[in-house]
């Protein structure tokens, strides 16, 4: 059965200690979060035993790719102790799609981080935009960085759609290789609250289920009510 997280991004606006967001996404009804960088000031061991007296579980955590180019066992240890047992790539400009070259190459850079963390027993994931899309010859980018190597994938529903591509699509070609998928929508290219923009979150959530995903996460980059998305998101997605 497919699992709801927030990613912990959508509140970064949000001024409370972490102990108390965390307790908020857990009274929501999440069954758990994802970490995107720091961890609000607290250890990774904090982290870990305040998640536990939730019952909330963790997803792949976002990290720098820099910092798992850097310290490929550091990244593990750290996000080892609070539950997790991947990371995710959250973001490369522009440059690193625009080309077949260029989206061969990440794939290849992408690999051998991937390889450093599969020492560790540790899986990468790539979390995409929009502007991974770009298209040249009978192809885009995306398409030549994902044929091109063999990460997990982390579809953002909303940016695909945002790209001009149907997510349904994207889940059903790639369902493969998905573990999370974020649930997030987009009205014209414009970020709102779930359920009131262009994506059809439904036939998402049923495809990622039928492709054996195992979270939906719950993203809004821009909400204007942190807290108040926090529920919402939850509510959606457990109707879902």
């Amino acid at each position: 059965m497919v699992r709801t997280a927030i990613n912990l991004y959508s509140v970064r606006n949000l001024d409370l200690p972490m102990g108390e967001i965390l307790e908020r996404c857990a009274a929501a009804g999440y069954d758990g979060v994802q970490f995107s960088g720091e961890f609000g000031g607290l250890s990774p061991e904090a982290i870990a035993d305040h998640l536990d007296d939730l019952d909330l579980d963790v997803t792949a955590a976002h990290v720098d790719l820099d910092a798992m180019e850097a310290d490929a066992a550091s990244v593990v240890e750290t996000h080892e102790t609070i539950g997790a047992d991947g990371a995710v790539v959250p973001w490369l400009g522009a440059e690193h799609f625009e080309s077949r070259e260029a989206a061969e190459d990440t794939a290849e850079r992408l690999e051998n981080v991937a390889a450093n963390l599969a020492d560790h027993d540790f899986s990468l994931h790539y979390h995409n935009h929009d502007h991974e899309f770009v298209a040249f010859d009978d192809t885009n980018g995306y398409e030549v960085f994902a044929d091109a190597c063999s990460l997990l994938l982390e579809p953002d529903v909303g940016w695909i759609e945002t790209a001009g591509h149907d997510p349904v699509d994207f889940l059903e070609r790639y369902g493969d290789r998905v573990e999370i998928v974020h649930m997030k929508d987009m009205d014209d290219g414009d970020f709102c609250e779930i359920g009131d923009g262009d994506v059809d979150m439904q036939a998402c959530a049923d495809t990622a289920r039928d492709a054996g995903a195992e979270w939906l996460v719950y993203e809004h980059d821009q909400p204007e009510d942190p807290a108040a998305s926090i529920d919402h998101g939850a509510q959606f997605l457990a109707d879902l």
